[in-house]
């Protein structure tokens, strides 16, 4: 209990909550663009918490996870094409196709290491980018817009207040179990495996394995992402699978704090809400904001959540 009680720990949990009871003041207010845009914020912390499974436990950095964001997006879109609204149906579609391409492709980007990982993980977003693009009977290059949002247990998603809760019930399930993976004997050989591989290896740990695991999963759930952020949108574009959207899940995983449990969260809540400031405040806001990202990136290399964190080790030494 007292661990909670540190800012470490205290101000994730009470930003959460604070989440859970916004939409209800902005409709009051009649303002809906904050529900709308901390949805978004939810959805790209659950992409960012995937990737961290694979980038901050594993220590695999991928610049193709935002395939799988795409591929759930349209696990929604082409079932919607064909009249099926049934969320169970996207759901299945996402967490199968996501599975066997996340399987598929870990299985031979694990083959390389270093930047070799990098471009093959990059090559295999590019070609399901291009795929896409190909396909012209469902919008080719110009995306495709979604009719019928997913539905589960007759609920809708389709307005930005039903995606809202459900992806932030989505990414309070997600942080919980993060932490316990965290914890476990898994996710401790996979951390392990980021620091010395060659010693987890030499106590008989299949490391190869467990890193193929942890991709595989942050592919499903990067999927899940995906098919929240078509919803979102009720469109689906072949640019959500850009490398930049890859880049980007990358700046937030590390921008709040790699391999932590609340750092996904808190690096999409910073990304986002400085992007956002910035954009009102000046036209060239990516200079701007290429530059703070630079200077957060030199100045706390732990991140948001290591600055909490030391400031929790400073009190209680206080």
């Amino acid at each position: 209990m007292k661990n909670l009680l540190r800012p470490a720990q205290l101000i994730p949990v009470l930003l959460l909550l604070a989440l859970a009871v916004l939409p209800p003041i902005a409709t009051a207010m009649d303002d809906n663009f904050w529900v709308a845009f901390f949805a978004r914020v939810l959805v790209y912390a659950i992409a960012a918490s995937a990737l961290n499974i694979a980038l901050g436990f594993g220590g695999l950095v991928s610049l193709g996870h935002a395939l799988f964001i795409g591929i759930g997006m349209y696990s929604v879109s082409l079932p919607a094409f064909y009249g099926v609204s049934s969320g169970w149906v996207h759901l299945a579609a996402c967490v199968l196709v996501c599975a066997l391409v996340g399987g598929f492709t870990g299985l031979i980007s694990l083959r390389t290491s270093g930047i070799a990982f990098i471009m093959i993980t990059l090559a295999f977003a590019q070609m399901g980018y291009f795929v896409i693009v190909s396909l012209k009977q469902y919008g080719g290059d110009d995306g495709m817009g979604i009719a019928t949002a997913s539905e589960f247990f007759g609920l809708q998603l389709n307005t930005p207040m039903a995606v809202y809760y459900c992806a932030w019930v989505v990414l309070v399930a997600l942080t919980y179990w993060v932490l316990r993976l965290r914890a476990s004997p898994f996710g401790m050989a996979l951390r392990a495996g980021r620091q010395n591989a060659r010693r987890v290896m030499s106590v008989g740990l299949a490391l190869q394995r467990y890193q193929l695991a942890a991709y595989t999963l942050s592919a499903v759930l990067c999927g899940v992402a995906g098919m929240l952020l078509a919803n979102l949108n009720a469109y689906a574009s072949p640019s959500s699978m850009a490398w930049t959207v890859s880049g980007e899940l990358i700046v937030m995983v590390v921008l709040g704090g790699l391999g932590s449990v609340f750092g996904p969260f808190l690096g999409a809540l910073a990304f986002l809400g400085t992007e956002e400031v910035l954009k009102a405040a000046t036209e060239h806001w990516m200079a701007v904001f290429g530059l703070a990202i630079l200077a957060v990136a030199m100045l706390g290399k732990t991140g948001l959540a290591g600055w909490l964190q030391n400031r929790s080790a400073k009190e209680g030494k206080a």
